[in-house]
């Protein structure tokens, strides 16, 4: 594949890693010579193992959460066999592969990397986001090898967050996940358990594995070795320090509910000891706050949540859902109440589901009654995006609707009209990037 160039755009160069479902390339940006890495994943692959919505998930999520110190997807395109997502390049290696090389790491450097992944996760959780993950093989290191990236959110599962208003609290989970060498005893034993608090338990982990050099429950005997977690059974060195060993044996419990949480972590002495403040970046600046203008038409989709359709990535383009968006910034109740009155105008029958969702039914057409589906997804305090979806009906009609009656309703509360938005955004120095579009070819 070495030299193959993608989508006109992107000149492949070396295989960096294989997975079960495709391969991940150092690639080149051939317009602006930046270099990423591409992920390809083999749909008939996915498809066979049942993997289709775990797929879409982690797109939705990394499209999700944007940090420093979590790997970046820039771009997702697709073909009738593959789909590419294309990531931030960091090339310094994992955690595991230093290990192995190189042995256990000097305090303070361990200490510089536990504060990184700790930050970047708290960001996740903050905004609902479980990784499940969690291991040495999914940390990278810059070049530099002092600053590290989350990676690989395919197991990540997404609960919804504060920015939302949404209580996540109380919701555990069930489906067994991860590298058993990482996972949580309540995980081993077959609980419903609380993703947020058995990523703390992996971070406990990897902690333990970057000071010592082998991770804290290693035995011969996988029995033995799920005994050992479970029970919470593991011995540090001699001359470990007693600080990090106060933190360590607090992460490392048992049971989640006695468990340290996250902000006890980044209060604790040994974990703030030369702790740059600045990385602790203020959340709302982070996610889906920011204005309008820094976003491209994929962050716009994907920062719909629930509402991200990636069905397209494995149908064919006919089979795909007939939706158009328009950004406004009006409120969800203003939106609403304006397609209620557009309903009753051209003599819909509008059904609300929710209070961000109506139902619009028409009367009988070429195919049946058309059925359109209006939802709107708020992107931050200021913008809502508006989705008008065709359920059922003849297509023809539902764009006949849409250009016809819909638009000039509608014209009041919008702001935008997909397509128009725009696709460009300075960067530190003040210059124009342009962004691509969500591509399907």
């Amino acid at each position: 594949m070495e030299g193959k160039v993608l989508f006109s755009k992107y000149e492949l160069e070396k295989l960096l890693g294989e997975g079960n479902f495709g391969k991940v390339y150092k690639a080149k940006n051939l317009t602006t010579l930046e270099i990423v890495a591409i992920k390809m994943i083999n749909k008939d692959e996915v498809k066979k193992h049942g993997m289709i919505e775990q797929v879409k998930k982690e797109i939705q999520v990394m499209s999700h959460v944007k940090h420093p110190n979590i790997i970046e997807l820039k771009e997702v395109m697709a073909t009738k066999t593959k789909i590419y997502l294309v990531l931030e390049y960091v090339g310094g290696g994992d955690l595991y592969t230093k290990i192995v090389e190189n042995g256990k790491f000097d305090e303070n450097l361990a200490r510089k990397i536990f504060q990184q992944l700790i930050i970047a996760l708290d960001f996740c959780h903050y905004h609902g986001v479980c990784h499940r993950d969690l291991k040495l093989e999914n940390v990278l290191m810059d070049s530099n090898g002092e600053d590290l990236k989350i990676c690989d959110f395919g197991l990540a599962t997404f609960l919804g967050g504060h920015e939302q208003n949404y209580d996540f609290e109380d919701v555990l989970l069930y489906t067994a996940c991860g590298a058993i060498a990482y996972m949580a005893p309540e995980i081993i034993r077959g609980d419903r358990y609380d993703g947020k608090k058995c990523d703390i338990w992996s971070c406990g982990v990897i902690l333990y594995t970057l000071l010592v050099g082998y991770p804290p429950f290693q035995d011969e005997s996988r029995t033995r070795m799920l005994w050992k977690i479970r029970v919470g059974k593991f011995d540090f060195p001699l001359g470990f320090s007693k600080e990090v060993e106060d933190l360590i044996k607090k992460i490392l419990v048992p049971n989640p509910s006695e468990r340290i949480v996250m902000l006890d972590i980044m209060q604790h002495p040994w974990f703030t000891k030369g702790l740059n403040r600045s990385c602790e970046n203020d959340y709302s600046n982070l996610f889906c706050s920011s204005p309008i203008s820094s976003f491209n038409a994929f962050d716009f989709v994907s920062s719909m949540g629930s509402g991200l359709d990636l069905s397209g990535l494995f149908e064919s383009t006919h089979k795909r859902k007939l939706s158009s968006l328009f950004v406004s910034k009006c409120s969800t109740k203003e939106v609403v109440k304006k397609v209620e009155i557009m309903a009753k105008e051209l003599k819909y029958e509008a059904r609300k589901e929710k209070e961000s969702r109506v139902v619009l039914r028409g009367e009988v057409g070429r195919r049946g009654r058309l059925v359109v589906v209006v939802e709107v997804f708020r992107v931050s305090s200021e913008v809502n995006i508006i989705e008008f979806t065709k359920r059922v009906g003849d297509s023809i009609e539902y764009l006949k609707f849409m250009e016809e009656e819909v638009r000039p309703a509608m014209k009041d509360v919008v702001w935008k009209w997909q397509g128009e938005w725009s696709i460009v955004k300075k960067n530190s120095g003040g210059n124009v990037i342009s962004f691509p579009k969500w591509k399907w070819c």
